[in-house]
């Protein structure tokens, strides 16, 4: 789109057209992770999961 001289507001609009596409995809495989892997390893004991899920969900946040 830069390359073509497009108009800077359209990019802009586009850029975050696309942070709002991948944003809902990571809240999708957080919820996925949650309910599989954090619940399994929870259920094995594995409370260490925990601190890796905020350390996950923070950078999410960012």
């Amino acid at each position: 789109m830069i390359e073509k001289d497009t108009y800077c507001d359209d990019v802009l609009n586009q850029i975050s057209s696309v942070q709002s596409a991948l944003n809902g995809v990571g809240k999708l495989l957080l919820e996925h992770h949650m309910k599989s892997c954090v619940m399994e390893r929870i259920q094995e004991g594995d409370n260490q999961v925990i601190d890796e899920l905020l350390v996950t969900i923070n950078k999410l946040m960012k």
